[in-house]
C-alpha cells in the first residue's frame, strides 16, 4: 500500500504551512480576545490595563475650565443686563477737576415702586408719592483705604445753577438755602450730584441707588444680617423699630426699620447715618463670604434682589460696582474709616451747618487720594 503521509504533514501543507497556522494558535492568543486593544480591553493575561491617570486628569481639568469659563461669562452678561443706567451724569454742570481715586455717591431713596400695600405697611413706609433721599453717602476709594463719610439729609446747602434733567432749560442759582435732600427732591439725582459737587468741590465719578424694596430684598436674600444693639435697645413706632439689646440677626423688614431710625436717637440724624454705615459694612461683609459667592444658590438669588432695583449712571460698569462693594466691606477693617460730614453747628432754620474749614481739607484729601485725618460728628 502507498505510504500514508504523517498527520502534521497534511496539516502543514493545508492553508499555507504550520508559520500561518502557529501564528494564531501556538502562540497562546486568545481568540476573541484580541489583546490589550481588543474587544472587552483585556490584555493577553486576561486583566484590564491600568487606566491612564494623567489623560484622565487632563481633560477633566480642561472640561472644568471650559464649564467655569462659560459660567463666568454667561453671568457676567446676565448681571450687566440686570443694571438699570438711568443717571446721566454728562448733564451735570461746571464739575470740579477729577482727583485721584474713585468717589461714589450712594444713595438711599425712599422710593416706595414695587411694593404692595399690604408691603407698605410691613414695612412702615407710609404710601407717600414721589421719592425723596433717605440717606446719602460719599464713598471714596484709593491707594490709602476706602473712606465713608455719611451726608446728613438736613445738611444746610445752596442749590446752585443747574440745567433741569428733563426740560434742558438752565435754572440760574439764587443762593437759595436747603436741606440737602431737597435737591433730589426737586429735580432728581443729577441735581443732587450738582448740589454735592458746588457745595463740596469734589467731582462724583459713579451714582448708585436704591429703593426700600431693594434693601429689605438683598437682606433677605443673604438670609439676614448680624447687628449687635447697644445696651437699652432700639423703639422707634415711626419706622417700625423694636429691637433689644444684644446681637441678633436681621431679616430685610427689621433692617429697613433699623437704618430708618432716627426719632429714638439721641442726635436724630447724625446718630442715623452712623447706624446706616454700620449696617452697610455688616451687610457687604456677610454678603462677600465663600458660603454666599460660590454657593450658586444664595449668589444668583442676592445678585438678582439687587441688581434688578439698583439705579446707576450710564457709565458705570460692574468691575466699578464690584469695587464700590468690596471697599464698602473693608470701610470698618483695616486701613477704612467712616464718618459723618463735619458739622459746625446749626442754621436758623434748624439744619446742620457744614464745618466749612474741615470740609475743605477733607475734600483735598480725597482729591489727592491721601489718608483722611479729618474727623467728622
Amino acid at each position: 500500500m502507498p505510504q500514508q503521509p504523517a498527520y502534521g504533514d497534511a496539516y502543514d501543507n493545508y492553508g499555507g504551512g504550520s508559520d500561518h497556522y502557529d501564528s494564531g494558535y501556538n502562540t497562546g492568543q486568545v481568540y476573541g480576545g484580541g489583546g490589550p486593544g481588543g474587544p472587552g480591553g483585556y490584555d493577553g493575561r486576561g486583566e484590564r490595563p491600568a487606566p491612564n491617570w494623567r489623560r484622565r486628569i487632563k481633560w477633566t481639568a480642561i472640561t472644568v475650565t471650559v464649564v467655569l469659563l462659560g459660567t463666568t461669562i454667561g453671568t457676567y452678561f446676565w448681571a450687566d443686563s440686570k443694571l438699570n443706567r438711568e443717571v446721566d451724569l454728562s448733564k451735570v454742570i461746571e464739575r470740579p477737576e477729577e482727583g485721584e481715586g474713585t468717589n461714589y455717591l450712594i444713595v438711599g431713596s425712599d422710593s416706595r415702586e414695587g411694593l404692595s400695600d399690604t408691603q407698605k405697611k410691613e414695612l412702615h413706609t407710609g404710601s407717600a408719592d414721589g421719592k425723596r433721599t433717605d440717606s446719602m453717602m460719599i464713598l471714596h476709594t484709593g491707594s490709602n483705604g476706602p473712606t465713608l463719610i455719611s451726608l446728613p439729609r438736613d445738611s444746610n446747602v445752596e442749590i446752585p445753577s443747574f440745567v433741569g434733567s428733563e426740560s434742558g432749560k438752565t435754572y440760574k442759582g439764587t443762593g437759595r438755602q436747603v436741606k440737602l435732600n431737597a435737591a433730589y427732591a426737586e429735580d432728581g439725582p443729577e441735581l443732587l450730584v450738582r448740589t454735592v459737587e458746588a457745595n463740596t468741590g469734589l467731582r462724583i465719578d459713579h451714582y448708585v441707588e436704591i429703593g426700600f424694596a431693594g434693601f429689605a430684598n438683598i437682606v433677605d436674600a443673604v438670609g439676614g444680617v448680624e447687628i449687635d444693639i447697644p445696651k437699652g435697645g432700639l423703639k422707634d413706632t415711626k419706622s417700625g423699630a423694636n429691637f433689644e439689646a444684644g446681637k441678633q440677626t436681621l431679616n430685610g423688614e427689621q433692617s429697613l426699620a433699623f437704618v430708618r431710625t432716627r426719632y429714638a436717637l439721641a442726635r436724630s440724624d447724625l446718630d442715623r447715618t452712623k447706624n446706616q454705615q454700620k449696617f452697610l459694612a455688616a451687610l457687604a461683609s456677610q454678603t462677600a463670604t465663600p458660603s454666599t459667592v460660590l454657593n450658586p444658590f444664595k449668589l444668583y438669588p442676592t445678585m438678582s434682589a439687587g441688581l434688578d432695583t439698583l439705579i446707576v449712571d450710564k457709565d458705570m460698569s460692574l468691575f466699578d460696582l464690584a469695587d464700590m462693594f468690596w471697599a464698602m466691606k473693608g470701610v470698618t477693617g483695616g486701613d477704612g474709616k467712616s464718618m459723618n460730614m463735619p458739622i459746625s453747628g446749626n442754621t436758623g432754620n434748624g439744619n446742620l451747618q457744614w464745618d466749612t474749614a474741615k470740609v475743605k481739607k477733607l475734600v483735598e484729601e480725597l482729591k489727592n487720594d491721601e489718608t483722611v485725618t479729618v474727623s467728622g460728628n
